[in-house]
């Protein structure tokens, strides 16, 4: 999507952070902006911002991205004001951290709830609306370098990152056939007021092994004091979009952890022959991910050609042949820990 001026964007979680410098780098652009939170004084103070800059236009609506109704309404506002919506940005998140084997189900329930429920409910509202109206688009869901690179204090937060990103990379292949690029947003240290996200749990939810605590709360606002400004990842973002990047990076810093993750998984592969009548169903799902970028695919296309039935007198190939290289070229760098309050 290289032509932005006019088109519109709908972003959850607009109002700080990497959402806000998402929505200041499109309205700079010359598009027109939708920004969502819950809360009308953050609102507020998001707007502050754009009042200053007349020519841009910027639009707020109070939303919960974990109510679905509140979501059609949003989109419905959003179609009212502007006509359509061509790019939508699920960036709404919360952050919790503590070991993963404490965590209570109400832990589970919250995070998984705002950081791939929210953005479950943007696609499904929004989705059919670009197919709609047949321009094209862009989905940009933002996940967070914990979407690659794990830590020991943030197992919710980073299955939730993870559930993103395995959605974001299979979404693209359906999407593509409508002219909808569909990218994966991983930014690292930003500074950002997610380590307040405790602050704002729902009493309903209130249940926790993880109580805020304000001296970790000082801590993590210290360490995000230090991170790239928001407006950096929002221009890097938008430049990811118009050129149709799967993988949007915004920090350079994690190369060599990159290199050693997926040297990991490289080295943990057995070495040894493969199957001939496995590595001839492998090369169909291949053959149909390769295509997929053209066309819409169903599930018999994943069974094109017929691999053999019985097992074949011939000898089996070598070890290395046959093995299935990385689904991704190894990415450029990113970082690990999670933006804005989104």
């Amino acid at each position: 999507m290289q032509q932005v001026a006019n088109k519109v964007a709908f972003i959850t979680g607009g109002v700080s952070g990497i959402g806000l410098g998402i929505a200041k780098a499109f309205a700079a652009a010359g598009m027109k902006v939708v920004i969502t939170y819950r809360r009308q004084d953050h609102l507020d103070d998001a707007l502050a911002y754009f009042r200053t800059r007349p020519g841009q236009v910027v639009h707020p609506i109070r939303l919960d991205v974990t109510d679905r109704v509140g979501m059609v309404r949003a989109a419905d506002e959003t179609e009212r004001l502007f006509g359509k919506v061509h790019v939508l940005v699920n960036n709404a998140g919360i952050s919790l951290f503590g070991p993963t084997d404490e965590a209570t189900y109400e832990d589970y329930e919250w995070v998984m709830g705002v950081n791939f429920g929210g953005v479950v409910n943007g696609l499904v509202t929004i989705i059919p609306r670009i197919k709609a109206h047949g321009e094209g688009g862009h989905i940009i869901n933002v996940a967070s370098m914990a979407s690659f690179l794990p830590g020991p204090q943030g197992g919710i937060y980073t299955a939730s990152k993870f559930a993103v990103r395995g959605l974001t990379e299979c979404l693209r292949y359906n999407l593509a056939p409508h002219g909808i690029g569909v990218s994966l947003m991983c930014p690292g240290l930003t500074k950002s007021n997610i380590h307040e996200s405790t602050l704002h749990r729902p009493q309903s939810l209130a249940n926790t092994a993880f109580p805020a605590d304000p001296s970790f709360i000082n801590m993590l606002a210290e360490l995000h004091s230090a991170g790239m400004d928001p407006l950096e990842v929002g221009e890097k973002t938008l430049r990811g979009m118009q050129r149709n990047d799967l993988y949007i990076f915004s920090h350079p810093e994690f190369r060599e952890e990159f290199q050693e993750l997926f040297d990991a998984v490289i080295a943990a592969l057995p070495d040894e022959p493969a199957d001939p009548r496995r590595v001839a169903v492998e090369e169909m799902r291949r053959r149909a991910r390769t295509e997929a970028s053209g066309k819409r695919t169903k599930l018999t296309d994943l069974l094109v050609g017929t691999p053999p039935q019985e097992p074949s007198p011939r000898p089996l190939p070598q070890a290395g042949e046959g093995a299935e290289p990385s689904p991704h070229p190894l990415p450029q760098a990113g970082e690990g820990a999670e933006p804005s309050r989104r």
